[in-house]
C-alpha cells in the first residue's frame, strides 16, 4: 500500500511541536509506502513563501529532508480523466471541494493510493477514495 501524504499532514512535520501520532505513523510506514503529488508540494511551497520570516529556511528544509526521502506523484493524464469525471460528479451532487483537493484525490484514484490527511470532511465525499487520518 502507497500512502499519499496530504498537505496538512506534511506541514505538520515542520511544526516546532509536531503531532506525535503523525510522527509515530511515519515512523512505523517504510518510506518506499509513503509519498505525496506535486500538488502538496506546491501548497507547502506556498505557504513557506507566504511566510513574513523564515520562508526561504523552510523552502530549504522541505528541498533537503522532505524531497530525498519522499516519492513524488504527479497530475498525469491518467489523474486529468478521473479529475473531469470526479469534479462533475461531484459536482452534480451538490458536493464539491476545493480544486486542489479534486486533483489530489483524482491522483490517488488514477494511482490506487491511499489519502492520508486531517482534512476527512473533504475527502470522504470522493467516493471510492481511501483515506486515513494519522493525527487521531
Amino acid at each position: 500500500m502507497t500512502y499519499l501524504l496530504d498537505t496538512d499532514i506534511l506541514s505538520n512535520l515542520f511544526r516546532r511541536s509536531p503531532s506525535p501520532s503523525v510522527l509515530r505513523r511515519i515512523a512505523l510506514t517504510p518510506v518506499d509506502e509513503q509519498a505525496t503529488s506535486s500538488i502538496n508540494l506546491g501548497e507547502l511551497y506556498y505557504g513557506a513563501r507566504r511566510l513574513a520570516a523564515g520562508g526561504d529556511e523552510l523552502v530549504e528544509r522541505i528541498n533537503s529532508t522532505l524531497l530525498p526521502n519522499l516519492r513524488v506523484f504527479h497530475f498525469d493524464l491518467s489523474a486529468a480523466r478521473v479529475y473531469g469525471e470526479l469534479r462533475a460528479g461531484l459536482e452534480r451532487a451538490g458536493t464539491p471541494i476545493g480544486d486542489a483537493d479534486t486533483r489530489i484525490a483524482a491522483i490517488a484514484l488514477a494511482q490506487d493510493l491511499t489519502v492520508v490527511t486531517a482534512n476527512t470532511r473533504h475527502f470522504a465525499r470522493v467516493p471510492a477514495l481511501t483515506v486515513e487520518n494519522w493525527k487521531e
